[in-house]
């Protein structure tokens, strides 16, 4: 009997080393070496997928890392997010939905490496980029720098709660983790080198002492700072020029092994913004482009999957919510589903397996069930259900009344007054309801740079009510430190006369699904923003698609699960409900509108809505008939860019003060070609830094595609080199020249001008000859 027992086991050890499986004995090595990574002692190509364990129900996990695995990845990639399980200072969560180690160790029984990115910082369209709310509680918060010590502390705290968990999957310890991140993409957003130093130490000293560490920068800044000991990747998106990408990286670091650390397969949504999608075609020939010359990768995202209850993000500048699917037009869908995209990687990677790997079985696809169309007769009013209300004598943000996330009602009177007033708010985070003693009067959206509404005479002293929602924390760039609610003041105004408003009575509305169930629900119908409530009755369990298109702005919960917002603004107008959430027989549903419905009624539909737009206001920025006059004008700077990729600089002969900007461009590289395309434009001031563009603003843009392709010309200034602004492109198409205006918000001194063309492997509209206008007073019109 022992003999067959060693014979068995001795089969079963040749059948793992034969599938690729992440072996688990002790002694295992990864490390950068000599122009490759070497596992082992033997060089190995990375192919991972990303996934974002909190964006999956935990009951799927197994089958999104077998759908990564069918594909043809050896490695599944995860971000952890601080915010998630630190919601509250010092109480740290890791079970449940938020078990990461169950997670990793789930990728090992699939017989796969995990690269773990523990952050501090993460971005991933994730509120504050992962970072806690709480933070924002001290007034002087600084984060991602050394120069903050309660930021540097909690830092390392944080870090040390990580390696708890984690660091025992080192594959040195016989785990299956084989590099950990620092950081995230910090080029982008500063160069405070001691800072990753720290970030790199607090790693080690927390118990990532074996792994081999990484950071990830792009190819146009990741020589701005040094890291010695931890291996440097690049991020980059569909249709890239690879060797282009690598090449400056290649200059400097010549030894180096190369990898993508973020290979874009898609794009993220925002509200009221087209749907993002990227082509089959320009996605899988850069991949392709990759594996022949042995670089590793890791797709971003493999599976994008839903950013559920508060999680979704913002970018600024321009401020511009992300919506709660997290889609990502990825290889495997939002429901777990596999697209085109998916077999075209499959059918590519399975050319490119190393030794002892296998491609994968596709699993089972998850159920799909239908809901017929069924009604939300309970309803409860907002006014009607009011918390215990919080007196405060100055306007304050959401977090100076501890609360994360959610809705805040702002309550004070306004005296008898025989004028018309205008209600003055600064600064709004991020969209609000205005009421008159319980009647709507206005709503104001952040997006739009909405601040001001009309109050109508008073005859007597009246209850003004500001109900304001959070869309999303700012996840990226300088404008991450983003309180909600009323962040400064509130002005009530008449002629030239200026009045703070002060006694407030505040209201929290968090999110947590038990505060919800405290509404009185009466079967009624109500005039004003309130929670509705009602059940669908199933006899089989699947995935579904609740279709929110009669609903107005909110969130919604099923089963008491956080199912994360709506707005009818689009281009979401479903959201995924998993069927582990969903039982046999009575499903409870709730659903809090801030703004009002169409129809209080609900439908479960077999596919996902994510391209109905219904925008509020033009996304474009020209209004009817207009044009601008530079007949008059003297450019600044008149020239022409050479042709090719990377960052374009034209000096100006001496430091001009302006608040407004022109920038023209006269025509393309490509002969013939009527577009202009532009992915990124900065201003330097007198020390030679970019000037910020927290306060930029596209006030015209002769053309722009939004319909074929969300390619607005606020991308100019949104700090993501793979977006660009581009003239239409479908249809009929403008000819040259093309202009850009930008209100700086501000007057600045400016020293030069940078363009960086597109960095896809078109050449589409980039800009060859050019003029540059700038002035202190506005353009004319």
């Amino acid at each position: 009997m022992k003999k067959i027992s060693a014979v068995l086991i001795g089969l079963y050890l040749v059948f793992l080393s034969f599938s690729g499986f992440a072996q688990t004995s002790q002694n295992q090595t990864f490390i950068a070496g000599d122009k490759s990574f070497l596992l082992n002692g033997k060089p190995y190509v990375i192919r991972a997928g990303e996934l974002h364990f909190p964006r999956i129900p935990r009951e799927y996990w197994d089958q999104r890392i077998k759908l990564c695995k069918a594909m043809g990845m050896n490695t599944i990639c995860i971000y952890l997010f601080w915010n998630l399980h630190e919601q509250e200072q010092d109480v740290f969560d890791f079970s449940g939905q938020k078990d990461v180690a169950a997670f990793v160790k789930l990728v090992q029984d699939n017989g796969m490496y995990c690269i773990v990115r523990p952050g501090p910082y993460a971005c991933a369209e994730w509120d504050m980029g992962g970072l806690p709310w709480w933070l924002l509680k001290k007034q002087d918060i600084q984060v991602r720098t050394a120069k903050d010590a309660f930021f540097m502390q909690r830092t390392a705290k944080y870090l040390k709660e990580v390696a708890k968990q984690l660091a025992p999957l080192q594959i040195q310890n016989g785990g299956n983790i084989i590099m950990v991140q620092v950081e995230n993409e910090f080029a982008a957003f500063g160069n405070e080198q001691p800072y990753m130093e720290a970030v790199r130490d607090e790693l080690r000293t927390a118990g990532f002492d074996k792994v081999q560490l990484f950071r990830c920068d792009w190819s146009s800044n990741f020589s701005k700072y040094e890291l010695d000991g931890v291996a440097t990747t690049l991020n980059f998106g569909a249709g890239s020029d690879i060797d282009k990408q690598f090449k400056t990286f290649q200059e400097k670091y010549p030894n180096s092994p190369l990898m993508c650390s973020e290979y874009w397969s898609g794009w993220f949504d925002h509200w009221g913004r087209p749907h993002e999608t990227r082509s089959v075609a320009s996605f899988i020939g850069s991949l392709k482009d990759m594996l022949d010359r042995k670089i590793s990768f890791s797709l971003y995202m493999a599976h994008g999957g839903t950013s559920f209850g508060q999680w979704g993000g913002a970018n600024a500048p321009p401020y511009s919510a992300m919506a709660t699917s997290y889609d990502y037009n990825a290889p495997i869908g939002e429901q777990g589903n596999t697209t085109e995209k998916f077999y075209a990687v499959r059918n590519l990677l399975k050319n490119y397996l190393q030794e002892g790997e296998t491609l994968g079985e596709i699993p089972p696809a998850m159920p799909i069930i239908e809901i017929p169309e069924f009604k939300l007769n309970q309803a409860a009013s907002i006014f009607d259900n009011l918390p215990k209300g919080i007196p405060s004598k100055e306007i304050k943000p959401m977090e100076m009344f501890n609360q994360g996330w959610g809705r805040i009602l702002y309550r004070t009177y306004l005296k008898p007054s025989a004028h018309k007033q205008k209600l003055l708010i600064t600064e709004l985070h991020d969209w609000a309801n205005v009421f008159i003693d319980g009647k709507s009067i206005g709503r104001l959206d952040r997006r739009r740079g909405d601040n001001t509404l009309e109050i109508p005479a008073l005859s007597k002293t009246t209850r003004l009510d500001i109900l304001v929602e959070a869309t999303g924390r700012v996840n990226y760039g300088k404008a991450i430190i983003d309180r909600k609610g009323i962040t400064e003041k509130v002005e009530i105004i008449h002629g030239n006369d200026k009045k703070i408003l002060t006694n407030w009575t505040v209201y929290n509305f968090p999110v947590d699904y038990e505060f919800q169930t405290k509404a009185n629900f009466k079967t009624q119908q109500i005039q004003t923003p309130g929670w509705y409530k009602g059940y669908f009755v199933i006899d089989k369990v699947g995935d579904t698609f609740l279709d929110v298109s009669t609903w107005g702005k909110g969130m919604l919960w099923v089963n008491g699960y956080n199912m994360g917002r709506f707005w009818k603004i689009g281009p979401q107008q479903t959201l995924f409900i998993p069927g582990a959430w969903l039982k046999k027989g009575k499903n409870e549903v709730i659903i809090l509108d801030v703004d009002s419905p169409k129809e209080t009624k609900l439908a479960g539909l077999k596919e996902a809505i994510l391209d109905q737009l219904n925008p509020d206001e033009s996304l474009l920025h020209r209004k009817k008939n207009q044009n601008l006059d530079l007949a008059a004008e003297k450019p600044i700077a008149v020239g022409s860019f050479t042709a090719g990729t990377g960052w374009k600089e034209v000096k100006f002969e001496k430091t001009i003060k302006a608040r407004h900007l022109c920038f023209e461009a006269l025509n393309a590289q490509q002969e013939k070609d009527v577009l202009s395309s532009i992915a990124e434009l900065e201003l330097t001031g007198a020390d030679g830094q970019p000037l910020s563009t927290l306060k930029w603003k596209v006030i015209y843009a002769d053309s722009e595609e939004i319909t074929a392709a969300n390619h607005a010309a606020d991308k100019v200034y949104d700090q993501q080199e793979s977006t660009f602004w581009q003239t239409q492109s479908v249809g009929v198409k403008p000819k040259h020249p093309h202009q850009i205006v930008i209100d700086l918000g501000e007057l600045v001194e400016v020293n030069s001008l940078r363009y960086l063309p597109r960095s896809d492997k078109s050449q589409n509209g980039m800009v060859k000859d050019y003029r540059i206008f700038l002035k202190q007073e506005p353009f004319k019109f």
